[in-house]
């Protein structure tokens, strides 16, 4: 083997080994903390993509009135709210 084919092999490692570590990393970080029960409000709405037809009933929002959710890449339809 010649000294270039070893340097190579040697920074071959060096890379395969950094990426592995951060791999192994990322896989260890500990879970983000979920909200406080407080932070999420109960809601009733019911939403309808116009491009597909896909329909969603959301009963969980950070806000009382969220925004419609997206899908399609457009804004879905309010069907109704139902309180």
């Amino acid at each position: 083997m010649g000294t270039f084919q070893i340097l190579i092999a040697i920074a071959a490692s060096i890379i395969m080994l950094r990426l592995g570590l951060g791999f192994l990393r990322a896989l260890a970080a500990p879970r983000p903390e979920p909200p406080d029960p407080g932070e999420l409000r109960a809601v009733k709405f019911h939403y309808k993509c116009t491009t597909c037809g896909t329909e969603v009933r959301m009963t969980v929002a950070n806000e009382q009135e969220p925004e419609p959710p997206r899908h399609c890449m457009d804004e879905m339809e309010a069907l109704s709210n139902e309180d």
